[in-house]
């Protein structure tokens, strides 16, 4: 069987996705695998992708699996054999392209941060929420709330094993661009990106600092800076970097927990230190991306003779997710929480629900991004949410 025929399960879902760099490539991952190990309603078919450059396209097409090509996304729009399109693109083309796939009907998988701009996060908003009253869906890619760990850190919070919170620590550290002579890229250009580090990463300790603990953000206090503010251009000329390198920002929870942020791509010697601590008055939690089949637990209730972190080894079938995968001890990978995050994508559209985190909830992450960056433009002040 190829892999455009159709996959095992029910009825198929046509695909296609835009953009083909280093989400591409996962996402095309996912999309090959999911109806693979996951009972799905519904089974994906790749019927196409879409790139600027044709001969780059091709060549990403098949390598990663899919059918056919298109130079102009709003090409994919038109297809019959289309139900589904997947935005792999960097943020200033986000709100442009999901909203008019879900005005053409098609059901939405946007990658993170939702879009550039508040503004463009509440155009997407409304255009979801018109194509929902006629049964089309979108999702935004948080893909770690997908980690089984931190899936469980949140069954944990919720069913009260941490008590009333009061601590919340979150940090994303990487150092891909602690050497101030690697070349400029998009994700240095506000223009394309929208922001630095604070949207790249930090939109993801705040997602899973919202999902982990069941709360929002109400307000924000932040700082930000750009370390090395030119960089050379593949021609050799030098150009202005124009978004943060990192922001550290102090937040308070919905029910009145006290948080922390920290993003850096800077921090030497951290790969992708993704972190969350949270403290309650009954128990505590801790999580590292770089191990990620790792969850720390304290029951404060354990008498203190014995009483310590332990660590649980998620992978258990009765862990979030790990019923579908490998014997217990066998541990999971990055590319398996873009496999989990299409999973739940296709079982909610199959049962015509609303997968989460929806495009209201990337707004609400939006929205944070900017109190920070507002806040750190007016000197550090107070900003709600």
């Amino acid at each position: 069987m190829t892999q455009q025929e159709t996959e095992p399960g029910g009825d198929t879902l046509g695909v296609a996705m835009i953009g083909h760099a280093f989400m591409g490539a996962v996402h095309s991952q996912a999309w090959r695998s999911v109806a693979r190990f996951f009972d799905l309603p519904l089974a994906p078919r790749m019927v196409a992708l879409g790139g600027r450059d044709e001969r780059r396209a091709k060549e990403a097409a098949e390598r990663f699996g899919w059918a056919s090509v298109e130079t102009d996304w709003r090409a994919l729009l038109e297809r019959d054999d289309v139900q589904l399109v997947d935005i792999c693109t960097p943020g200033d083309t986000h709100a442009e392209i999901a909203v008019a796939a879900l005005e053409a009907g098609k059901h939405v998988l946007c990658e993170k941060p939702l879009a550039n701009s508040v503004e463009e996060a509440e155009r997407m908003v409304r255009a979801a929420e018109r194509a929902a009253e006629r049964g089309v869906r979108s999702m935004v890619a948080f893909n770690y709330r997908r980690v089984p760990a931190l899936s469980l850190a949140r069954r944990l919070v919720a069913a009260g094993r941490l008590g009333e919170l009061r601590h919340v620590r979150a940090v994303y550290l990487q150092d891909w661009l602690s050497d101030a002579t690697s070349p400029m890229t998009w994700r240095l250009r506000k223009e394309r990106a929208g922001s630095g580090a604070l949207g790249d990463i930090g939109a993801h300790i705040v997602d899973a600092a919202q999902f982990v603990t069941g709360e929002q953000l109400v307000g924000v206090c932040g700082l930000t800076d750009t370390f090395v503010r030119r960089r050379p251009r593949g021609s050799g000329e030098m150009e202005e970097v124009t978004v943060d390198d990192c922001a550290v920002f102090t937040g308070r929870l919905s029910h009145g927990a006290v948080a922390t942020f920290e993003a850096t791509r800077y921090a030497l010697g951290r790969k992708n230190a993704m972190r969350l601590e949270v403290n309650g008055s009954l128990g505590s939690l801790a999580f590292d991306f770089e191990s990620m089949n790792e969850l720390w637990f304290y029951d404060g209730a354990e008498p203190s003779e014995t009483a310590g972190f332990r660590r649980i080894v998620v992978t258990e079938p009765e862990h979030p997710y790990l019923g579908a995968w490998w014997p217990p001890g066998h541990v999971l990978g990055y590319e398996h929480t873009f496999t989990h995050e299409l999973a739940d994508l296709l079982t909610a559209i199959g049962a015509g629900e609303q997968p989460q985190p929806d495009f209201a909830e990337g707004l609400r992450v939006q929205r944070v991004l900017q109190a920070v960056a507002d806040s750190a433009a007016d000197g550090s002040r107070w900003k709600p949410v």
